[in-house]
């Protein structure tokens, strides 16, 4: 089933809500620069196991409205939360892949994890996607700089070019195609919009107010957020797990999907 809900005056974000009916629910939240069908293979599964499984389109992309305003992740993590109380969610896990992962650190923080059990990240985005004096681990500034100019540029060729350095397995010809095509679904500006919020945005203190179980699945071959990162998240979220994957780009979630389905389901039942 899909809704839009509205988070601000004429604006709303669209859900994927697949099997209402289900006994535990799996909040979604994609990243940069896709939207929740990048699940799709977690949703074929964990629906069939019995999941309810909800993806959100993040303003900006996918479905939703595209305002020029509102990407900072204080109000990404605010959508988050209209969403759960349009839904009425409780219980949940929340989960989210780099940006999307950035954004589930927020919302724990600012809404001291209203209606969440659970944190999930695949491949975060956190504590800072780049180096900065105190955290030497991230992206150069310089490459986030370029990433913005090359996508009010030539969008379609930093996608590609993006896409060709986020999955560490072959993926072919076809899923290549596939996988450009959500990325231009979002707004130019809104892609431009998110890459600029990585300049300025860090989570080193909102982890330390995390305190449900953590589950970090992050791939070490990631060429966008670096391992270093996941285990940053290990050190700075209390009563969290860091699963490395061993034969995982930043796509992790299909470059090992099998696995990532599996661990991800061992600990929604742990």
């Amino acid at each position: 089933m899909g809704y839009y809900i509205s988070v601000e005056e004429d604006i709303k974000v669209y859900v994927e809500d697949l099997y209402p009916e289900g006994q535990q629910t799996i909040l979604f939240i994609h990243g940069w620069p896709a939207n929740h069908k990048m699940f799709e293979y977690q949703f074929d599964e964990l629906s069939r196991k019995g999941y309810r499984c909800i993806g959100v389109d993040t303003r900006g992309f996918g479905k939703s409205d595209k305002p020029l305003t509102g990407y900072s992740y204080n109000r990404l993590a605010d959508d988050i939360r209209c969403v759960i109380e349009a839904l009425d969610l409780q219980d949940i896990t929340l989960s989210g892949h780099s940006t999307g992962g950035a954004i589930a650190i927020r919302y724990m923080a600012r809404h001291q994890g209203y209606g969440v059990s659970k944190l999930a990240l695949f491949a975060a985005a956190a504590p800072s996607l780049i180096e900065r004096p105190n955290f030497p681990y991230g992206l150069k500034r310089e490459a986030v700089i370029k990433i913005i100019q090359d996508t009010l540029n030539d969008r379609p060729k930093m996608l590609q070019d993006f896409g060709d350095m986020f999955f560490f397995q072959y993926v072919t010809q076809s899923f290549s195609n596939w996988f450009l095509q959500l990325g231009l679904e979002a707004a130019g500006w809104s892609t431009a919009a998110i890459a600029k919020t990585w300049l300025d945005e860090t989570l080193f203190s909102d982890m330390t107010e995390i305190c449900v179980p953590t589950l970090i699945l992050h791939g070490i071959h990631d060429k966008v957020v670096h391992f270093d990162l996941g285990e940053a998240q290990n050190q700075g979220i209390e009563n969290s797990h860091l699963v490395p994957f061993r034969y995982s780009g930043h796509g992790l979630f299909y470059d090992e999907k099998e696995k990532f389905n599996k661990v991800l389901i061992q600990f929604i039942e742990g």
